[in-house]
């Protein structure tokens, strides 16, 4: 964790989806090795496909079959992986445990917070209401016509939540993420315990805050 004397507290939470809030891992990870067991492929290990997760559907399906995204037979793949996820989205995902006493804190105190996600609405949707989630605004990939690292997202969910851009903190676990925070004048936050690719140091992005664990940032956020 950095210093905080330099920062505002915020007065609202933006969060990215799939690895920062939500460990969605193991429902992608399912699917990803569904699309190998319909090519006869034997079943990746879980701790590499979930270094991928944050990079989307079509970076699975060059992990899983090797094809790259302009690769004839990609899009059918990709298609077959969304559909295969699209049947259970959160069989086994789950908040990040850390995260829930601070979103009920949250919650509790009147505060506003969001998701901004490159995830198309029509897994992002299904996901956040099956986990009872309740964002004051939830903007999905498909929302606008940029998504990150563009900060269109973010400032439209700020202007949504009726909060400036610069009184929010943007949380999340990839380049884009600290990218688009930037742009929009936010706080932008990194985390540690996401979907981080081996080899890339979140601590060397060009961030504000960086916090290794949900627990350091509760305590960040709580504490008077």
């Amino acid at each position: 964790m950095s210093d905080l004397s330099a920062l505002r507290r915020p007065a609202a939470l933006l969060f990215d989806l799939d690895g920062t809030l939500v460990d969605t891992a193991p429902d992608l990870a399912r699917a990803t090795n569904a699309l190998r067991a319909h090519h006869g492929l034997a079943p990746l290990p879980y701790p590499i496909i979930r270094a991928q997760v944050s990079n989307g559907g079509s970076a699975l399906v060059t992990l899983a079959l090797g094809l790259a995204r302009e690769a004839a037979g990609h899009d059918e793949a990709r298609g077959f992986l969304l559909a295969a996820y699209g049947e259970a989205v959160a069989a086994e995902s789950r908040v990040f445990p850390a995260l829930s006493p601070l979103l009920d804190t949250w919650e509790r105190h009147a505060r506003p917070w969001g998701i901004v996600t490159n995830k198309p609405r029509a897994y992002a949707e299904p996901l956040v209401e099956a986990l009872a989630l309740a964002p004051g605004a939830l903007l999905c990939a498909d929302d606008l016509p940029v998504k990150k690292p563009d900060p269109a997202p973010l400032l439209e969910a700020a202007r949504r939540l009726g909060v400036e851009p610069q009184r929010c903190w943007y949380l999340g676990d990839h380049l884009r993420d600290i990218q688009a925070a930037r742009a929009a004048g936010m706080a932008a936050v990194a985390v540690g315990w996401g979907y981080v690719e081996e080899g890339d140091d979140y601590r060397a992005w060009p961030a504000d805050l960086w916090f290794e664990t949900g627990e350091t940032l509760i305590e960040a956020l709580l504490d008077p």
